[in-house]
């Protein structure tokens, strides 16, 4: 298939296309005649196989990601170079994964769904093994955080524990010989770019995928689904916004030494790219741009922009947080204290692996659905509905970017 044939079948209309539609099949066979029934079941075969296609790339290509990026002489170098400052870049997606669990769960509590659809829906989704388990107590939460088995972590999809193992074997890769360091490093990040392209081809099907997913849900609870989802886009975009406002323009303000207004002008440019191409990579050279625009030296803007633009995702992290919490609520799924910080740890983890593509940081945010013990055929709704949320979280992740860039190269010393 060309290039540009899996662009447009892969482009936000079609995706909604195939949204739009699943709900239309999902109406009719609600109401409509029985010879339907058959063509919803084969649809949950095709959305459980769409599904399980996502899951099978989160692995590799968190593990490769990570260990490829922080392993390499220039993440150490930047890690190492950034002292106390490097608290202040965390806080930026932390504090805005935070603020989204506070004010999200509350607000979702709002949506309103028949609690026999909903029982009805549960019954027929696929929980997976995490589903099923036992809710874990705080201390057998931070017990499971260091993995006996790095491999079985993997093998559960016990993604927490196994980025906390990745993250230390590439802390220690970036200590070894320069020449081993290098072989790791790049057979890592080709593990990751494969990845990537893997990721290309599934989102290629991804309008085929969303209408096998959506319409069996439709088909079990009608027109309450689409009430439900207006609430998930409302809340979304809202809470990316309030998060900018109150997290991010302040923090560039204060620790950057810049008045919110210059901030604020600086980074209209790169955030139109962003709101259009729903790329964050795609939006880097207007991202340095901005930076040197705000006095940010050329030296800092080579590395701190790339860096913030795949390990610093202020909108990816309000955005899974309110994805899961969506999900947790249309399911009906109960979430205890413990469940509620692994949701958040592994939500602010797995922004640091979104891969670069429309949708990519729900694509990535499967194994957090099991985790929590929701269906993982949630995934197809929360793609379907993700076109406005998706701009607005990518114009967050550059708009924080270009935040880190300026808290790292606007320092006293420096002006």
């Amino acid at each position: 298939m060309e290039p540009s044939v899996k662009a447009r079948l892969s482009s936000p209309g079609w995706v909604l296309a195939g949204f739009l539609s699943g709900i239309l099949i999902g109406l009719a066979a609600r109401v409509g005649p029985a010879w339907l029934t058959p063509l919803i079941n084969v649809f949950d075969v095709l959305g459980t196989l769409f599904v399980n296609a996502i899951r099978m790339t989160v692995i590799p290509l968190v593990v490769g990601m990570l260990i490829a990026g922080l392993g390499s002489a220039q993440g150490s170098k930047v890690l190492s170079g950034l002292g106390s400052r490097a608290v202040l870049l965390i806080m930026l997606p932390v504090s805005a994964a935070i603020f989204a669990m506070l004010a999200a769960w509350p607000t979702l509590g709002w949506i309103i769904l028949d609690p026999a659809a909903v029982t009805e829906l549960r019954s027929t989704a696929s929980l997976g093994a995490a589903g099923a388990a036992a809710t874990p107590t705080v201390s057998s939460w931070l017990i499971d955080l260091v993995p006996v088995n790095a491999i079985k972590a993997a093998a559960d999809g016990a993604l927490l524990p196994l980025i906390v193992f990745t993250i230390v074997f590439a802390l220690a890769v970036s200590r070894i010989a320069e020449d081993r360091r290098i072989a790791v490093t790049a057979f890592f990040g080709g593990v990751a770019d494969a990845m990537l392209i893997v990721v290309r081809w599934i989102i290629t099907f991804a309008p085929i995928g969303v209408m096998a997913l959506t319409a069996p849900i439709v088909a079990r609870l009608g027109l309450a689904v689409a009430g439900a989802l207006a609430n998930y886009v409302l809340v979304s975009v809202s809470l990316t916004l309030i998060a900018l406002a109150i997290i991010v323009y302040p923090m560039a303000s204060i620790f950057g030494g810049l008045s919110i207004a210059r901030f604020a002008r600086a980074c209209i440019p790169a955030q139109s790219l962003a709101i259009s191409s729903r790329s964050t990579m795609a939006t880097l050279p207007a991202m340095m741009d901005a930076a040197r625009s705000l006095g940010v030296s050329e030296a800092i803007v080579a590395v701190v922009i790339p860096m913030a633009a795949t390990m610093l995702r202020v909108g990816a992290a309000v955005g899974q947080m309110v994805a899961v919490l969506f999900a947790a609520r249309l399911f009906d799924v109960p979430l205890s204290a413990s469940q509620m910080l692994s949701v958040l740890v592994t939500t602010i983890f797995t922004t640091v692996a979104s891969p670069g593509v429309p949708g990519g940081s729900i694509i990535v945010m499967t194994p957090v659905l099991v985790a929590a013990g929701i269906p993982p055929g949630a995934i197809g709704i929360l793609l379907g509905a993700d076109a406005i949320p998706d701009m607005v979280r990518t114009m967050a992740n550059v708009t924080g970017g270009i935040a880190a860039a300026t808290i790292v190269g606007n320092r006293p010393e420096r002006r």
